[in-house]
């Protein structure tokens, strides 16, 4: 009898088990045998030959002027920048009693397990300095979401002083609420998403060669075609990208008027992508200001708080640099410096923060002019109360946002900025504020005046009913008590003439970030050495890091600087060597 042909399903299996079998004889092989690249010799580890550092080096001495962020920034990265054979003695100076500069925190309720941010709240994904030092120093990062009572969703809101322009539920990147943009502004989410990628991966490339360190913001401005950007205001720069005026009205100037309390007809176009760049949002558990102190701390740099610089002065025959300050005992160890009746020697001061409040003055005095950085002036109050906003002074929405930005009136209306921030009734179309924001929850002082406050067992113990809302209004004036309490869905004084609306109030006035407007040019005064010349500048000698402020205005930018200034410096003292 003849064979009888192969069953089809036995040779599709046995193929497969042979192919299998093939497979699995490539990945042994491959494990056994790694491959090697083609045409890179094998290189054998080999220690690195010692230093061998000559036996006397002079130590450079450095003053920092603020503890900031560029301050900060500027003592870290001198010490990661340092020369093997190059020892530094960093000094820090700053007039407030508290390191971070425009990022430090309250106590709600004066309870210190209860620190809000009263400055700089959030920093992103792209802020790579930030982030890189958070998580160098193991510092706990938090998300921005909220929590809050009787589990009330997390809503955002535009208000334009008539109604909500737009609203948002929990959830920025929900399916939902990508449709719902869409749907409302056409592909202008998408073009402003590409433009801010576009234009802030620009930006980034100030952090790398050949463009870092930068000796002139403005070269490296136009090198790197950012002055497209900065030459128009954010209004011209999304009309020009194909971004209609409505999604720029609805909500990019909603993002500007939060982050810089300016208007999209003022601030020029690279900020307002900037203002844009809200990926991966977060902030330091018990203040961002941690990152600078521990930027200090590992600098090794001694610290002086309370301390403000009086005077500088050179002299001329040594170089040196002597600095008077009305200084107290140190908040870390200091270092032996020489010092006389003009006061302390140092070879390089930085001064990082604005001149034009430092109240310095300088022997002989400063060749070249800085001028003044004009500031916005902005209103800052934290307060808790029991209850929520109020859906009758907003024109009763379907949906109660919790955090509320602001856009100017409709666009028929053409208001400008001054027409927004002047102060009005409550019932004005003219929104009184930037944003309101609901922070979270939190327990207020227990009424038994023998517990301690904000003990967390005692709060164990309490009914989240108990719990207050902790709220955050940025605005362009002082709001009024009566003005705060009309917001919140509280009983009218009349009704109960003991009604207690708001527990905590607490009001700060910040210069929080320049006026931004449209430039070419910028503040170039990085190095203020008297009658000192040429791209090559040697490290001694005073540098300035607030003339970025003009440009961007954010922790990270001012960070930058201070890394700039910095990595200037050692490079300077290197070319004195050679």
């Amino acid at each position: 009898m003849a064979n009888s042909p192969a069953h089809p399903q036995s040779t599709t299996s046995r193929r497969r088990w042979v192919l299998l079998a093939l497979l699995g004889l490539v990945a042994l092989t491959w494990l056994l045998y790694p491959s090697k690249p083609l045409e890179q010799p094998q290189v054998l580890y080999r220690d690195p030959a010692p230093i061998r550092c000559p036996k006397t080096v002079p130590v450079r001495n450095v003053a920092v002027i603020g503890a900031g962020s560029a301050g900060a920034s500027a003592a870290y990265y001198l010490r990661k920048f340092q020369a093997p054979c190059q020892p530094i003695n960093i000094t820090i100076y700053e007039r407030n009693g508290y390191v971070g500069g425009r990022s430090t925190t309250v106590n709600a309720y004066d309870n210190p397990n209860y620190p809000v941010e009263l400055g700089a709240s959030i920093f992103v994904k792209v802020n790579d300095n930030l982030v890189t030092a958070a998580e160098a120093f193991g510092l706990p990062i938090q998300s921005m979401t909220v929590s809050l009572k009787n589990d009330r969703p997390e809503v955002l809101g535009v208000w334009d002083g008539e109604g909500f322009v737009f609203t948002q539920s929990d959830g920025s990147n929900s399916y939902g609420n990508i449709a719902k943009l869409l749907w409302k502004y056409g592909m202008s989410p998408v073009y402003t998403q590409n433009l801010m990628k576009k234009t802030v991966g620009s930006f980034l490339k100030m952090y790398e060669a050949p463009y870092f360190p930068f000796t002139s913001l403005s070269k490296t401005a136009y090198d790197l075609d950012l002055l497209p950007a900065t030459a128009v205001t954010g209004q011209q720069y999304l009309e020009s990208n194909g971004i209609s005026e409505h999604f720029g009205h609805d909500i990019i100037q909603a993002s500007t008027r939060v982050n810089y309390a300016q208007n999209l007809d003022q601030i020029h176009g690279l900020e307002t992508m900037v203002c844009m760049a809200t990926d991966g949002a977060m902030s330091i558990e018990g203040g961002n200001w941690h990152i600078f102190d521990g930027m200090i701390k590992s600098s090794g740099a001694t610290l002086f708080l309370n301390s403000s610089a009086t005077s500088i002065s050179k002299d001329v025959s040594t170089g040196k640099y002597f600095i008077k300050t009305t200084s107290p005992e140190p908040l870390y160890p200091a270092q032996d410096l020489p010092s006389s009746s003009s006061g302390i020697a140092y070879d390089t001061v930085i001064i990082a923060s604005p001149l034009q409040f430092s109240n310095i003055s300088f022997s002989p005095p400063l060749s070249t002019a800085v001028p003044p950085i004009p500031y916005v002036s902005l209103h800052v109050t934290l307060f808790t109360s029991p209850y929520t906003l109020s859906p009758s002074y907003f024109n009763n929405p379907s949906t109660m946002p919790t955090t509320i930005l602001t856009t100017t009136t409709p666009l028929s209306s053409r208001a400008s900025i001054n027409d927004t921030i002047t102060p009005a009734s409550t019932n004005s179309k003219h929104p009184l504020f930037f944003s309101i924001s609901t922070l979270r929850t939190l327990y207020p002082p227990p009424k038994d005046s023998h517990l301690p406050l904000g003990v967390e067992s005692i709060c164990g113990d309490r009914s989240p009913a108990e719990q207050e809302y902790l709220y955050k209004i940025f605005s362009p004036h002082p709001l009024s008590r009566s003005q705060i309490e009309a917001m919140l869905a509280a009983p009218a004084p009349e009704e109960d003439p003991h009604l207690n609306a708001i527990t905590w109030l607490h009001r700060k006035t910040w210069d929080s970030y320049p006026y931004l407007p449209p430039r070419l040019s910028f503040d170039d005064n990085i190095k203020l050495d008297w009658n000192e010349k040429g791209e090559k500048w040697d490290g001694d000698g005073v540098w300035y890091t607030s003339g970025i402020e003009s440009f961007i205005s954010t922790m990270e930018t001012s960070s930058l600087m201070g890394m700039n200034v910095a990595k200037l410096v050692v490079e300077g003292w290197g070319r004195e060597e050679e």
